[in-house]
């Protein structure tokens, strides 16, 4: 009977051991679990609502054309190009050394981009002002066709810069990107690898934006030290999840 005693005593002191340790895996404050790691990084987005988030030149969300499913954030497929339904979507807080983490996964033949540094300008698009890294299907969509040396395939810095290496997943698939921001230094990374790298403000940047269909937008060619991370609605449907930000 003893034995038997101290046999359940012990199962007892390892089921409170386990529950302690779980419960030290949570986070306080409903932070999330990469939070509590101490890697910088904060959620921006929580996966069930558009906390944070509004149109580019409007002050709400889009009341269409995005939407929250399954713990990710849809850009529905409208078929109308640029148009699109809701518009572009930005995190509504300006930022200026940063890093951005996220996922993004194309629809069949579909387009979209991510922005940064964007500035809202008055009956202007959100592309006028910033620097974008391409979302593309890179199969299906004509846009990996044109351009110079792949520079309008996913990764890349939209008709400028190519991503290399070239390691875009197939639309439907899941791609880990992010974008490091920092005193102009600016680093894509696609898949576990840097592919484009460029530098802000420096004569090469202006001498390459010169010579670019952008030559024209003077907010491009001069970007802002500070600006807004953006969303593109071109009208394709795109998913975005595990979307994180770490302030440098």
């Amino acid at each position: 009977m003893k034995q038997l005693n101290l046999i359940l005593s012990f199962v007892l002191v390892l089921a409170i051991a386990s529950s302690c340790g779980s419960k030290g895996g949570e986070s306080k404050g409903g932070e999330s679990k990469e939070a509590a790691k101490g890697d910088g990084f904060v959620s921006i987005f929580d996966g069930q609502t558009t906390a944070g988030w509004r149109g580019y030149n409007k002050p709400a969300f889009p009341t269409e054309g995005w939407e929250v499913v399954d713990g990710t954030l849809h850009c529905k497929e409208s078929g109308t190009g640029e148009a699109g339904l809701g518009g572009d979507i930005i995190f509504d807080k300006k930022l200026t050394n940063f890093e951005l983490s996220l996922e993004w996964k194309i629809g069949q033949g579909g387009n979209s981009g991510i922005f940064i540094l964007a500035q809202e300008i008055p009956n202007e698009q959100i592309y006028k002002s910033s620097p974008e890294m391409q979302i593309l299907d890179n199969d299906k969509h004509p846009d990996a066709m044109l351009g110079k040396d792949g520079n309008r395939k996913a990764g890349s810095l939209y008709d400028l810069i190519p991503a290399v290496p070239q390691n875009t997943k197939p639309a439907g698939e899941w791609n880990q990107v992010g974008i490091l921001v920092y005193q102009g230094t600016v680093v894509f990374k696609s898949n576990g690898a840097n592919v484009v790298e460029f530098h802000l403000w420096t004569e090469d940047w202006k001498k390459m934006v010169l010579e670019s269909k952008f030559k024209d937008w003077e907010w491009f060619v001069n970007p802002a030290k500070e600006g807004y991370i953006g969303l593109q609605d071109h009208g394709n449907d795109v998913w975005f999840r595990n979307i994180k930000l770490k302030e440098l």
